[in-house]
């Protein structure tokens, strides 16, 4: 077993959730071994980025990016809540924040209401 460590963003992100899904979420992560880090399952991803290997685990509604710092020291860098344009950006790697995404797109998000009220003039035509 790991000792496990938590950035600033972690550490915030934990502090928002309520005792019991905190205990839940440092269980997933906090019982991972060097085994299942070599043998990764579905709920176990792996990935490079800027020369290190990073690790997302499924933990509930969020998820888990860390790396293995030691043999025996796992360092959470951030926790995102799952299916979210976050944790999507942070996957992929987009240069944006959130905000800037949704800012430049904001007028896809008008044309999805105005097709979600039935304006038959949202599709152009």
């Amino acid at each position: 077993m790991y000792q496990v460590t938590f950035s600033e963003q972690s550490l915030s992100e934990l502090n928002k959730l309520d005792q019991l899904k905190q205990l839940e979420l440092a269980d997933v992560v906090g019982n991972l071994t060097p085994a299942s880090l070599e043998n990764p399952t579905e709920k176990i991803g792996v990935f490079n980025r800027d020369g290190k290997r990073l690790y997302r685990i499924r933990a509930g509604e969020y998820r888990v990016y860390f790396v293995v710092r030691s043999e025996d020291v796992i360092f959470c860098e951030v926790i995102l809540p799952q299916h979210s344009l976050t944790d999507f950006i942070f996957r992929t790697k987009l240069p944006a924040t959130e905000e800037d995404i949704i800012e430049q797109y904001s007028s896809f998000w008008s044309y999805l209401d105005r097709l979600r009220k039935g304006d038959k003039n949202a599709s152009g035509k």
